[in-house]
């Protein structure tokens, strides 16, 4: 074992049981799928007791559910404060199209495993999931609807457009976006920020 892998097992032992959870979780679903990992196989990877992790979740696809939901939760959060800011609407949909990526891109593997297994998931909790996320688009929507109204921009095409056709590249970062690439999160998210607000403005 390697120096900083000690010192990453030792960081990981500090933490609060339901984060080693879904730290544990989060990196075997990755590497192996949600199908291919076994409660058993969580439980030891977080170095806890099946009793420690069912009293905090109630199932495998709880972890499943809450490893994506926490990112969406905090997405969320975000965007309610971004969208209350007293600024111009086109800074605001700025900084909320960057923060979607950075945070996205933070959250890469979350994104990813979740995506790639949310048909796991009970109805009840694809239902909460969708939910949560047609009220973030919503938000979102509302704030491009708003600089259309002030003609700041275009009303040629409609906001729910505007919004599936931005989210489409978001949800799409995972099949070309690399960690430790030319490009940071932060690149990407100007770059994408820039080019939703520059194709909003109106046409001369």
């Amino acid at each position: 074992m390697t120096r900083a892998q000690r010192v990453a097992d030792t960081d990981t032992a500090n933490r609060p049981v339901p984060e080693r959870l879904l730290r544990a979780a989060t990196r075997l679903f990755a590497e192996r799928g949600y199908e291919g990992t076994s409660v058993q196989e969580v439980v030891a990877a977080a170095g806890v007791t099946k009793g420690a992790m069912y009293h905090y979740f109630g199932s495998k696809d709880d972890l499943l559910y809450e490893i994506y939901g926490r990112v969406l939760r905090m997405q969320t959060e975000h965007l309610v404060r971004i969208a209350s800011r007293d600024a111009p609407v086109a800074e605001r949909v700025r900084a909320a199209a960057a923060d979607v990526i950075v945070t996205s891109v933070a959250n890469l593997d979350d994104t990813v495993i979740f995506f790639r297994s949310i048909h796991q998931l009970s109805e009840d909790k694809q239902r909460a999931v969708r939910a949560e996320r047609r009220r973030y688009h919503e938000i979102f929507r509302d704030m491009v609807a708003q600089g259309q109204r002030e003609g700041v921009f275009r009303d040629d095409v409609s906001a729910d457009l505007v919004v599936n056709y931005f989210f489409g590249s978001v949800h799409h970062l995972s099949t070309w976006y690399h960690p430790g690439g030319a490009l940071t999160g932060e690149d990407v998210g100007r770059h994408f920020a820039d080019l939703l607000v520059a194709g909003l403005r109106p046409e001369a």
